[in-house]
């Protein structure tokens, strides 16, 4: 017999095997990649210190849309909003800081369950249209988008089991599952509502500071990344978001009302 391994040997084994699930590394974006620079010219980075916390995307020069859950840990502090990006870090010429006014949490919204997770955010003043800052339409209508249509969303958000978060903005392409798929006893087991829909989490996912993204489908936000417990990239617990267009009329109400008060969008 040969010598056996040495402890360090074993231990990166071991570490090896601790970060893979059915020969697939865990708790990633699997199959996500690096997005070409400002093709999603809608998409928001909510920041607290400088720090990336979530996603959201403009959907009227004064606003933004994230998700509810991603409040819970800011004690209060109230996010500031960058646009224009596709680094973080690095400078570029469109990317700009703004200041948020008002946050408004949809107000079925709680900390124990994933119903009702939208976030609207008010920027202290309209954003700088330009080509890497753009309006992203959404879904209005209020019917479910097909089982199997591809759709895309991205982020900023954990690519790896270690949590390191990508500097650039990531994306991956998953197909919507049905409602009834989703609520399987085996997956979420009935706790997918009518106002919310699912894609397939099969070794690509979305992770942890992706919420409040927007997945979108033939080029409409049809649904936001929501911020429920979940192991990315575990194909039983399939990628949740809130579906907006059941949301329209709060949306809505909330842009007017502020618009009532002196506040343009």
């Amino acid at each position: 017999m040969g010598p056996s391994p040495t402890p360090v040997l074993v231990l990166a084994l071991l570490l090896l095997l601790g970060a893979m699930v059915n020969g697939q590394p865990r708790g990633r974006i699997l199959g996500g990649y690096e997005a070409k620079p400002h093709l999603r010219p809608y998409m928001a980075s909510l920041q607290l210190d400088g720090q990336h916390v979530c996603g959201g995307f403009l959907i009227a020069e004064q606003w933004v849309l994230s998700a509810a859950h991603c409040t819970e840990e800011t004690d209060g502090r109230v996010f500031q909003v960058l646009l224009g990006a596709h680094s973080l870090t690095e400078p570029e010429p469109h990317k700009r800081l703004y200041q948020v006014r008002a946050q408004f949490p949809h107000p079925g919204s709680n900390i124990h369950n994933n119903k009702d997770d939208l976030l609207l955010l008010q920027l202290e003043e309209k954003a700088e249209l330009n080509a890497a800052v753009q309006v992203l339409p959404f879904q209005r209508e209020d019917r479910d988008v097909a089982a199997d249509t591809v759709c895309d969303v991205a982020g900023w958000g954990t690519i790896t089991h270690s949590g390191r978060r990508p500097d650039k903005l990531y994306q991956v392409e998953r197909p919507v599952i049905s409602r009834d798929v989703c609520n399987h006893r085996t997956r979420h087991d009935h706790t997918i509502t009518e106002k919310m829909m699912c894609t397939d989490s099969r070794r690509r996912d979305t992770c942890k500071g992706d919420s409040g993204g927007p997945l979108v489908c033939n080029g409409v936000a049809e649904g936001v990344v929501t911020a429920g417990s979940r192991v990315c990239g575990n194909y039983k617990k399939p990628a949740i978001y809130t579906r907006i267009a059941p949301y329209a009329a709060w949306i809505d109400s909330v842009m007017a009302s502020a618009d009532g008060e002196g506040d343009t969008r």
